[in-house]
């Protein structure tokens, strides 16, 4: 295979770029948006029209759930289809693109605002806008997973407004437009056109790494370091071909290509991965060490319970299921490790990736990537894990590293004592409407996440922080490894304490390691929030909401983030004390409770909770994505329904049309008996309103 790469013929891209079409704003304005589209109306960006760019765009805009059943250039017909609009004259939400209209447009450019491709990390998004004709994203701020997978496709990116012009007036821009401020590896990324191509580069000698800044001459022999960038010192690559990995310290924006621990992806991404792998390497290719790789099959084990009979007699649902097949071929052909779905009688997978990583893979230390925004779930224990792209996934089968320019990190410090009904998810809705989180100023940092009430969390409670680092904006999330990990990974692995210590031992920071920001949060002044819809930063106190009684329709408890062993614990409690009352489920609402592994399940059959589940009306789910990413039961059917989730996002569409609110495992079981929006109290009676069914009987 790599031969084969060597002998290949490989060059840049011209200096200077010309580029002949449209420029497509994406504006909060559906009349205008429809005006480009289908009337071939060019529009100019005054100030007013600026103001109006959309802010916030999220891949699930970009490229709705459904859309990534398609995996090759067929996403061409699809770009923006749930880009949400407002129609100004009437004030009501509008989704004005239809299928194709980009790709009939002649658009080479797309216009946004602020955190544009926040949300998922799914490729497809970019790989959408390119098959349709866009080559240069221009916006105010762009995520970072959504920038990295324009790179690598060969997409261009750029925060430069004035390229607007330039474009328009048909100008020859030079290359370094957007390559400037990039570091070398970067920049030789977009210069050769793709991470694939530069890669190729790179085996056959052609491109000169930078010298890792601790061993040029004169470097300091030590630096003091975060537990991330101690990481990332020892991964590395000094020299791949004499297997050289680790140097004594790393610094902010040192970048390089890092060697992985452990490298996975699920079935929306190992499809496309697959076929740039064969298309690209060969079809008789072999994956580098594939006892590191593993493969799920987890987000759409339930499509047929949330497919709607539209799309399924659009053919849709034959599609999707599609990706399990190439998927399972892909894996039988390399011998990887493939997690599928449960076998028998069960409808289920067997587990969801990160939950299955952190309970059974992942260590204190190690260097991971997934295909999933929520990767950084393993960082609970004091690993870096973060979510890459499909090219990114595909290369990394090839090298067994992956690109990294070293992010900065700020550090979360939560201190005091909370009240019993305040869990990790609490912190976590204060954290994201904290303004440094909201306005974007943490994207593609590392937030640490440490203070005594972080230490006092259970890892499962951790990996909820750590897990929605992917809320935030940030590049991961991680916890530093402590007598907790090590109790953590003694009695949930089965690990020799002798080991477990081992492994923990420096996985911590250093006293005065350097961050960018610092918050500061009292455990004592948080009280159970919940995230209203649209948004997770728009987080309020429960007690606000109660006065107005919000109703639900829908309950769903569970997901990677809250279908953890101590979340069905809490929804255990909250249900324990309704049963005791003589409480069941609310008449009006529909509750689904799904957990993130088989193990979990299991936990939850020896304690007894299946059968209080069934008592108290909730329907349990097995393992699984599902109406957290509208594939799945849960998921709302109208924009009127209203439903309350312990998940981890609750952008437009995410799980339906309807109304998402986001919430601790308390709350969404406390909501679940109560019909409407509520925070539970220990010991205090939940008072339900009355039945809409009784009262329309």
């Amino acid at each position: 295979m790599i031969k084969d790469l060597l002998d290949r013929p490989i060059s840049k891209r011209p200096s200077t770029l010309k580029f002949d079409g449209r420029i497509l704003y994406l504006l909060d304005d559906s009349a205008l948006v429809r005006a480009q589209l289908f009337e071939g109306r060019d529009v100019s960006l005054t100030e007013e029209l600026r103001e109006r760019l959309r802010d916030q765009i999220s891949t699930d805009e970009i490229t709705p759930a459904y859309i990534c059943y398609f995996f090759d250039e067929t996403l061409g017909d699809f770009p923006y289809l749930g880009l949400r609009t407002t129609n100004r004259d009437t004030g009501e939400t509008d989704y004005p693109v239809t299928r194709s209209s980009v790709k009939d447009g002649g658009f080479v450019c797309s216009v946004a605002g602020k955190r544009r491709g926040k949300g998922s990390s799914r490729e497809q998004s970019p790989y959408a806008e390119l098959m349709a004709g866009i080559q240069v994203v221009v916006a105010e701020s762009i995520e970072r997973i959504y920038n990295e997978n324009c790179q690598n496709l060969g997409m261009l990116t750029t925060t430069d407004f004035s390229v607007l012009d330039r474009i328009l007036a048909g100008e020859d821009i030079p290359l370094s437009v957007f390559t400037d401020g990039k570091d070398d590896i970067t920049r030789e990324i977009i210069e050769y056109g793709g991470l694939f191509e530069f890669n190729v580069a790179r085996l056959q000698g052609k491109v000169t790494l930078p010298v890792p800044a601790s061993l040029e001459s004169g470097a300091a022999p030590s630096r003091s370091m975060t537990v991330a960038e101690k990481i990332f010192a020892r991964h590395l690559v000094v020299d791949a071909s004499k297997n050289d990995v680790g140097v004594p310290w790393v610094a902010p924006g040192e970048a390089g290509f890092f060697r992985t621990d452990i490298r996975f992806s699920h079935e929306y991404v190992t499809p496309m991965s697959a076929i740039f792998f064969e298309d690209k390497v060969g079809e008789d290719a072999k994956v580098v060490d594939v006892d590191s790789v593993l493969f799920f099959r987890d987000h759409l084990t339930f499509l047929a319970k949330a497919m709607t009979q539209e799309r399924i007699e659009e053919g849709l649902l034959d599609v999707a299921n599609q990706l399990e097949v190439k998927q399972r071929t892909f894996a039988d052909k390399q011998d990887i490790k493939l997690y599928g779905e449960q076998m028998g009688h069960r409808q289920g997978s067997e587990a969801i990736c990160h939950s299955k990583i952190l309970e059974e893979y992942a260590e204190p230390g190690h260097l991971i990537i997934g295909s999933d925004s929520h990767t950084p779930h393993a960082g609970a224990i004091g690993a870096v894990a973060f979510g890459v792209g499909t090219t990114a996934i595909f290369n990394s089968w090839i090298t067994k590293d992956v690109r990294v320019r070293v992010p900065k990190s700020f550090k979360v410090v939560i201190t005091g004592t909370p009240a019993p009904n305040v869990t990790a998810k609490d912190y976590m809705l204060e954290i994201l409407r904290h303004p440094y989180v909201k306005d974007g100023h943490a994207i593609g940092q590392i937030i640490e996440y440490a203070g005594p009430a972080v230490e006092a969390l259970s890892v499962d409670e951790r990996a909820t922080m750590t897990n929605m680092a992917a809320e935030v904006g940030a590049f991961t999330g991680i916890i530093a490894a402590d007598q907790k990990s090590v109790e953590f990974l003694v009695s949930e692995r089965g690990m020799d304490r002798a080991r477990a210590e081992m492994l923990t031992r420096g996985m911590q920071s250093d006293p005065d390691a350097e961050y960018v920001k610092v918050i500061e949060i009292d455990a004592s002044r948080v009280r159970p929030m919940a995230a209203l819809p649209n948004d997770p930063g728009n987080g309020v106190f429960i007690d606000e909401l109660e006065a107005d009684k919000v109703r639900i329709d829908i309950a769903y408890a569970g997901s990677c983030t809250a279908g953890k062993k101590e979340d069905m614990d809490m929804y255990a409690a909250v249900f324990a004390e309704a049963d005791a009352a003589a409480q069941r489920v609310h008449p009006d609402v529909r509750c689904y409770i799904q957990c993130g592994s088989v193990e979990v399940r299991e936990y939850c059959r020896e304690r007894g909770y299946l059968d209080l589940f069934e008592r108290m009306g909730a329907e349990f789910i097995e393992p699984g994505c599902g109406a957290c990413i509208n594939a799945g039961p849960g998921v709302t059917a109208s924009p009127e329904e209203v439903s309350i989730s312990s998940q981890n996002r609750n952008f437009p569409g995410r799980s339906g049309p309807g109304n998402l609110y986001l919430a601790s495992p308390y709350s969404v079981a406390a909501s679940a008996v109560a019909g409407y929006v509520t925070q539970w109290v220990p010991g205090q009676r939940i008072e339900p309103v009355s039945s809409r069914k009784l009262a329309t009987v």
